[in-house]
């Protein structure tokens, strides 16, 4: 959802850490997020750029991404904590075949590797199945779980996924799921659409929010109100406003799958799956087929959630210290209201495909844009292998681990040898994916030309084939053994709820009816793998043979570029409208106008307060007054005593985090764009003392992963115009005793990084430019607003030379010249490189227990001390640059993409005009982006998403649109949010309802590496605890005058705000016929 929708092929932000097995985020492991160009080592760049564009997609609060989780591993069926402490929240006294609020236990058993106590129960009455894992945890992680296999592509889950949280039997509002968002401490709060099942779950750290949260999903799931308006306000319906106006398609998902089908390779993924499960229900698009979606009636929808939606066929899971028996009482509630339904289970079983009798080629056209066709050319080839839930925990791992070492970082035999053939630009694929009945793995090319396909299928066959025959190398095991291991150890989820990735994994057993805590124990089938390998004994050639080379179930894939694809689609649209319309009296037009204004001021209208009021929530009185703080420690060390050493002491199980900060502030404007690919590319070009692959395989060998990156912001000031501030990032982690080897390959990689080697780093700057080229289509919106930013604030300006559109050019230009320029080229990053690598300004921070940072700290000094003292400046600076003056027009442009929706951006900078931004402010920026920018944008307008953002640090204020099927609508709507602030109608209740949503987000959960993470930045920047307190007693007093102040704000920056528009040729000139100024049209493909 919000999105609570659908993305195929991606990991939601909240599971991503999980498919792999390098350093963790809360996306697919560490990444080049733009504008901030965290790489990690041990990860395929295509894995790291598809987790960064979707966690850009859920940026804003209100664009939810539920997705489609493609590249979910077997060991994902085991990644788990160290052993816990006591468990708490279990009745100790209760055994197997206890009864208690309706349910029987069933099964009891201790997960050691989760460190937890699971126990299964038995709904007496209705049969439903709920695992209660009871732990220390404080993140409590609740989820209905159903099994809802569609049979064709008109969307109906997803469709529903969103419906059923648009008002409840308890709870008829229009949008339960916002109120909550509004008004609740969640740490989790969404819903996913996947091929056979849909998710509903929640989290938070306070018990009574959380079963407020637990009440209203229950409700929203069991018993919501569903209407043909909401199927046309979520799924489809078509509009029309003037007589002669043409009828237009409009609805949520529709949108939505509209921008999911802009994607090539999303749209690749998606019939890649197709191609592979043609007779059962994966070989349809649970997401939804725009050109199908407007197939789906009122009955049909209504059945479907008839069918599936009932108790007998739902799985609940209860993660967390909480009360077991308030678990069961909460459960029953609900459940005994229903009779039980054999029928239920049965007709939602996922059937098993039968296998090839020889393999498959299936090709489809998309849309590449006008220009450079030839060189657009990609395919997948796609095997189905296993049932998952039946296939032995052992020869999951084992297969778990080929994968990793085939394809899970640049050096990894199958990855290198696609990118060594020159047949293409950049590795696709999602690899090993276990979350379906019947695993799948998936690996091909983009940028081919016309003959590529059948030529990367033979690059693929000849290393299954060798390596089938010779197997690996010792120290390729030991690297992906040892990541996968720390990794299962670490259980290091990010941001997300580690209940949340618990119950995935157990999903990938317990949707098929089998064993939910199988694919959580990992120590057995881990050690029986290495002790075979140890052995001596072949364990991964007999597989590739079963799996690969002997298997006829598989299907290559290919999507051809064709420049009319766009157009066809359009046209196509616009037949099938004028078909309707002229089946249309005069009378069904004057109806149609009448309908689509009725559903308007239905969704215009608010709820009733006594309906408000129904959505359980806390008071002022449940919240913590006083900020967290993060206990430190600093000294200063090194030549002179010239960089700072800094400790978060944090219980970490052993690890220890290291967080290197290089002062970037001393490097030219020129050289931006270099040092942003010097952190992209660093642990991924060798060094003088190992090759590429030598280097990944001993990061893999020796440390829990090493990523590196640029960050850029600015200092606190009272003016919102503080110095800029810039570093770049060298993040590591190892246990301590792996701290002396971790350390070493961090100096190695900062002072012997391979620079010189032009074909390897052509290799990377083809991936790179396909990567950034990529990403535009699904995240145009944060294109807009770097472009937008980047007219106000110096760091923000040198944020879009390093990650956005400008980057982009120049990426598209270095391509062009390395092979004439390559001497110029390598001694830019070589300038690059010695302008930041020294202990001047150096930052260390470590996030370890007291005990291990004693132990370790010798070996971090003498690793300062071991570089550079000075490094000798440019003459030229790019903290010196001039962005326009405060006040001045800045510039209105379009950014023009493939595509068949749009992203719609305009921000200006408060803080120019005077404005302080206070806690105050805050509260009122993140009302208006969950009430009125909902309601306009998505609800009436029809995007994915509307949304905005206060930079309480530089004053910069966006307003932002996602997959959005309007322009001038939105910038309308954008300029109306001063006088919604203005006019803004809000009680005392309500008040309070949006203080006790601020501060939630304020308090949002981390774990204990982004604890210390995130109070080394605070303290860089300046952003010190009384600030925070300030911000938070500003938010907790609040008033109807913020919002008042804040629309006055807005209101004098609407004239001379930048507008910024990503979409397409033809909705930019209609943009511009309907009186839209863009004094630049630029298009990208």
């Amino acid at each position: 959802m919000g999105g609570r929708g659908w993305e195929r092929r991606v990991v939601p932000m909240c599971l991503a850490y999980v498919s792999s097995w390098a350093s963790a985020t809360g996306g697919r492991v560490a990444a080049r997020a733009r504008g901030s160009a965290l790489r990690t080592g041990a990860l395929p760049r295509r894995e790291a750029r598809l987790q960064s564009r979707r966690a850009d997609a859920a940026r804003g609060g209100v664009v939810r991404p539920a997705v489609t989780s493609r590249r979910w591993t077997a060991m994902n069926a085991a990644q788990s904590a160290v052993a816990a402490p006591e468990t708490l929240g279990a009745p100790a006294d209760v055994e197997v075949g206890a009864k208690l609020h309706g349910f029987e236990l069933t099964r009891a058993e201790r997960v050691s590797e989760v460190g937890c106590e699971a126990r299964m129960w038995r709904h007496e009455k209705t049969g439903t199945e709920l695992l209660s894992v009871c732990t220390p945890d404080e993140n409590k992680v609740f989820s209905v779980v159903l099994r809802t296999p569609p049979s064709d592509s008109t969307g109906v889950p997803h469709i529903l996924e969103h419906s059923v949280l648009c008002g409840s039997r308890k709870y008829p509002v229009k949008e339960p799921f916002v109120e909550l968002i509004k008004a609740s401490l969640n740490t989790f709060l969404n819903a996913m659409t996947y091929p056979d099942k849909t998710c509903y779950p929640v989290a938070s750290c306070n018990t009574r929010d959380f079963y407020n949260l637990v009440d209203v999903y229950l409700d929203a799931v069991f018993f919501p109100l569903l209407t043909p308006d909401t199927l046309a306000q979520e799924g489809h319906h078509i509009e029309l406003e003037k007589k002669d106006d043409p009828l237009t398609f409009k609805g949520v998902v529709y949108n939505e799958m509209k921008g999911a089908f802009s994607d090539p390779e999303r749209v690749l993924a998606s019939l890649s799956q197709q191609v592979l499960f043609p007779d059962i229900t994966y070989g349809v698009e649970s997401g939804g087929d725009p050109r199908v979606i407007p197939d789906l009636g009122w009955e049909q929808f209504k059945t479907f959630h008839e069918k599936f939606y009932h108790p007998s066929n739902a799985r609940l899971f209860f993660y967390g210290d909480d009360d077991e028996v308030k678990r069961l009482e909460k459960a029953n509630e609900y459940l005994s209201l229903f009779e039980p339904r054999e029928d239920a289970a049965k007709s939602s079983m996922i059937d098993l495909q039968k296998p090839f009798s020889e393999p498959r080629v299936a090709s489809f056209p998309y849309d590449a844009g006008k220009d450079g066709l030839e060189r657009k050319y990609m395919a997948t080839l796609n095997w189905m292998l296993l049932e998952g839930s039946k296939t032995d925990a052992e020869k999951l791992v084992a297969l778990a681990v080929l994968d990793h070492i085939l394809t899970n970082n640049s050096g990894a035999p199958l990855h290198k040898a696609l990118i060594d053939s020159g047949l293409g630009e950049e590795v696709i694929g999602g690899g090993l994916e276990t979350d379906l009945r019947q695993m799948m793995y998936s690996i091909g090319l983009k940028g081919m030309d016309k003959d590529g396909a059948q030529k990367m299928e033979e690059v693929v066959f000849d290393v299954l084939r060798k390596h089938a025959k010779e197997g690996f190398s010792k120290e390729t095991i030991e690297a992906s053994i040892n990541t996968i291991e720390f990794q299962l150890r670490e259980n290091n989820t990010g941001r997300f709820p580690r209940g949340l990735s618990l119950m995935l994994r157990s999903m990938t057993s317990w949707l098929h009816d089998a064993d939910p805590l199988r694919p959580l124990r990992y120590e057995q089938p881990l050690t029986a793998v290495k002790n075979r390998l140890a052995a001596g004994e072949k364990v991964f050639e007999p597989l590739i043979e079963e799996l690969f080379i002997s298997n006829s179930h598989r299907a290559r894939v290919e999507l051809t570029p064709d420049a009319e694809a766009a157009e066809r689609e359009e046209k196509r649209e616009k037949e099938r409208l004028l078909a309707v319309r002229e089946k249309l009296t005069d009378k069904d037009l004057e109806n149609l106008i009448a309908e689509t204004q009725r559903l308007k001021a239905k969704q215009a209208a608010h709820d009733a307060p006594e309906d408000l009021a129904k959505i359980p929530t806390l008071t002022k009185a449940d919240l913590e007054p006083k900020v967290a703080t993060v206990p430190y420690e600093l000294e200063k060390v090194g030549s002179g005593s010239i960089a700072t050493l800094m400790h978060h002491p944090q219980i970490t199980n052993g690890v220890v985090y290291v967080d290197l900060m290089l002062d970037a502030t001393r490097v030219s404007p020129a050289q931006l764009p270099y040092l942003s690919l010097l952190g992209s590319f660093m642990t991924e070009l060798g060094t003088t003392k190992q090759d590429f692959v030598e280097l990944q395989q001993r990061i893999g060998r020796e440390t829990g992963g090493v990523r590196v990156g640029v960050s850029l912001s600015q200092m606190v000031a009272a003016d919102g115009n503080g110095p800029a501030l810039g570093r770049m990032l060298m993040r590591g982690k190892s246990m301590v005793a792996q701290v002396p080897a971790l350390l070493d390959v961090m100096r190695e990689l900062l002072m012997e990084v391979n620079l010189d080697d032009k074909e390897r780093f052509k290799q990377l700057l083809t991936e790179e430019r396909a990567g950034t080229e990529s990403s535009v289509v699904p995240s145009g919106h944060v294109y807009a607003s770097s472009r937008i930013r980047a007219q106000y604030r110096v760091a923000d300006w040198a944020s879009e030379k390093m990650s956005g559109y400008e980057y982009l050019t120049f990426l598209r230009e270095l391509s062009a010249r390395i092979d004439t320029e390559w001497e110029s080229i390598s001694a830019e990053l070589k300038a690059a490189r010695n302008a930041v690598v020294q202990q001047n300004a150096l930052v260390l921070n470590v996030t370890t227990s007291a005990g291990d940072f004693s132990a370790v700290k010798p070996n971090l000094v003498s690793f300062i001390d071991s570089l550079p003292e000075f490094a000798e400046a440019p003459s030229e600076l790019w903290t010196d640059h001039l962005v326009a003056e405060p006040g001045s027009a800045k510039q209105s442009e379009a950014l023009i993409i493939p595509a068949q929706i749009n992203y719609v951006g305009k921000g200006g900078n408060l803080a120019d005009i005077g404005f302080k931004a206070t806690g105050g402010s805050y509260l009122a920026s993140k009302h208006l982006g969950t009430s009125y920018l909902w309601d306009t944008v998505r609800v009436q307008g029809g995007a994915y998403g509307g949304f905005c953002r206060l930079d309480m640090r530089s004053g910069a204020f966006s307003f932002l649109s996602y997959r959005d099927p309007n322009i001038d609508y939105t910038l309308k709507a954008f300029d109306g949010a001063a006088k919604f602030l203005r006019d803004v109608k809000m009680d005392d209740k309500e008040l309070e309802k949006s203080i006790i949503g601020a501060i939630g987000d304020m308090d949002s959960y981390q774990l204990p590496d982004a604890k210390g993470f995130a109070s080394a930045s605070r303290i860089l920047s300046g952003e010190t605890d009384e600030l925070r307190q300030q911000r938070r007693e500003e938010i907790l007093g609040a008033s109807k005058k913020d919002f008042v102040e804040l629309g006055d704000a807005l209101e004098a920056v609407k004239e001379s705000s930048a507008v910024v528009i990503v979409g397409s040729a033809e909705a930019i000139t209609k943009a511009e016929g309907e009186g839209v100024e863009l004094k630049n049209k630029i298009s990208l493909f």
